[in-house]
């Protein structure tokens, strides 16, 4: 068994072979035309001369020259170095180029319409005809579901929720007081749409909070699994089309993500916190409730954000602070412990 194999048949579907001319298509790439029909695809140490394999990390141009492949997607300043056996096909976004083709080898596995008369479907859920909806699952009242959609086994969708077309559920996902666009993505054991952790504090003790809000999920949005996105108390927890949460980020009540925002796996984001359009935050990163973070600003992996962060900032650290503040703190600790050493 080759343990390096990429796409394996039991797993993933496939499409092919594909004439060179349609991945230089689907890669919106250059190349020289040859008559070539390539199979699949592989990463350059492995990959053979039916093959196409990619390079968008200067770092692996050594793999490069020793690569067996059929094709390459390189960057153009990267042509020359392409081993004669190979095809060149230029981008300039290499990584980019390799999705579209990758994509084009392995598709997503079809939608089978239907309904599994395992599945429980209140009488009032409006369920286009081209969806699929699987084993098991239970589909409450005035739920709308559009064309083309995948509910996969076990999953809950709770009453009134509106799903839009071509999206996919992940198995034994919940999703409750919710508006979901076109083409979302919720991958498994998700949990959208439940309780904020909101409560009013006497000397009696704790008194929950209703929450009365939405979770409002734009277009191309991704949620990895294990994720949670509470829905508002008050307002709408809402998540800007096309952006990516990575598995176990957890999304508070209220919170505002702009559009093709990016976060990263065990983020927490605390109630009512903003983020406007692309925005970064890296793995474990935690902010603090009703904060704003500018566009396109970075906050680093484990960093602890309790105060706003202007567009465009770089932020590292617990408290999280400017990129350059962090590093220097760090030069100077560093140079003070080899002093005393």
């Amino acid at each position: 068994m080759n343990e390096n194999m990429t796409g394996d048949a039991r797993f993933f579907s496939r499409s092919g072979p594909h004439s060179l001319a349609d991945v230089v298509k689907a890669a919106c790439g250059v190349a020289p035309e040859r008559a070539l029909h390539l199979d699949g695809v592989a990463p350059l140490q492995s990959a053979g001369p039916n093959e196409v394999s990619f390079l968008s990390n200067r770092r692996y141009a050594s793999e490069l020259d020793r690569t067996s492949a059929g094709a390459v997607i390189v960057h153009p300043d990267m042509r020359r170095r392409v081993p004669a056996g190979a095809v060149p096909i230029q981008s300039s976004d290499p990584y980019m180029s390799w999705a579209r083709v990758a994509a084009l080898f392995h598709p997503l596995p079809p939608v089978f319409p239907g309904i599994h008369p395992s599945a429980i479907i209140a009488e009032s859920a409006r369920i286009d005809a081209t969806s699929e909806i699987g084993p098991f699952c239970v589909i409450e009242e005035k739920v709308e579901i559009g064309p083309r959609c995948r509910i996969a086994p076990y999953t809950f969708i709770g009453s009134g929720v509106i799903i839009g077309e071509d999206s996919r559920i992940g198995a034994h996902a919940s999703v409750s007081h919710a508006i979901i666009g076109s083409r979302v993505y919720i991958y498994t054991g998700a949990r959208i749409g439940q309780e904020g952790f909101g409560f009013a504090v006497d000397k009696a003790g704790f008194l929950t909070v209703p929450q009365l809000g939405r979770v409002i999920i734009g277009d191309d949005v991704e949620v990895g699994a294990n994720s949670t996105i509470d829905r508002g108390s008050a307002r709408d927890t809402i998540i800007g089309a096309g952006s990516r949460l990575d598995n176990l980020v957890q999304i508070g009540h209220n919170v505002v993500l702009g559009r093709c925002c990016i976060i990263v796996a065990q983020v927490g984001i605390s109630g009512s916190t903003v983020l406007e359009d692309f925005v970064q935050v890296g793995g474990q990163a935690a902010m603090a409730g009703h904060l704003h973070i500018g566009r396109s600003a970075r906050i680093g992996a484990q960093a602890g954000v309790i105060a706003d962060v202007p567009a465009d900032a770089s932020m590292l650290g617990s408290p999280a602070q400017p990129k350059r503040d962090f590093l220097r703190q760090v030069a100077t600790l560093k140079r003070s412990a080899c002093k005393k050493n």
